[in-house]
């Protein structure tokens, strides 16, 4: 895909719905003695999340776990649109942009492993990070440097920002 068509899919974007485990993390799951989970999310993640909100694009997320730590994670960052045990991943994006009254291309979706396929296959636009699966890459339209959890998400939404033409007006207060 050229640099043109990526733009091109990428004007109409008003919503994106990120994966969790190997996108917003770097996949890895913890758990101490107690059981209790324990998950590390970049904070640079955190911020592109909300500069991409300030832009007037939705953030969502769909994951096939359920963890407290996500609802506190998607609570701290005010992303209202959270759904967590859905293992049909495309199902719940075709749901969610029922709700939104979106279509298709006017949503992207970021996710790394097998069941976020047919989701990033689905969305206007796909995206998967450097360390995703070879037939996820193979699909995805665009691909990240980052890694999952090292700042992938905040890779692309500065990309999604600067395509919209929407990254100078979210960086002007940081620059005053």
């Amino acid at each position: 895909m050229t640099q043109q068509d990526l733009l091109r899919k990428a004007k109409p974007i008003k919503l994106v719905a990120f994966d969790i485990d190997g996108i917003m993390t770097d996949g890895r799951l913890y758990f101490t003695s107690l059981g209790d989970e324990i998950k590390a999310f970049n904070v640079k993640d955190g911020l592109g999340l909300n500069l991409l909100r300030k832009s007037g694009v939705e953030v969502a997320i769909i994951t096939g776990r359920t963890s407290e730590l996500v609802n506190r994670r998607a609570r701290d960052l005010k992303i209202g649109k959270l759904i967590q045990g859905r293992e049909d991943k495309k199902i719940a994006l075709q749901e969610l942009m029922a709700q939104e009254n979106l279509s298709a291309e006017q949503i992207a979706y970021m996710g790394d492993d097998l069941p976020d396929l047919p989701a990033i296959r689905h969305a206007g636009l796909g995206v998967t990070v450097a360390d995703a699966l070879p037939i996820v890459k193979q699909h995805a339209d665009l691909i990240t440097e980052a890694n999952g959890g090292d700042g992938a998400v905040r890779e692309f939404c500065d990309w999604l920002l600067q395509a919209q033409g929407n990254l100078d007006k979210v960086l002007e207060p940081y620059l005053r």
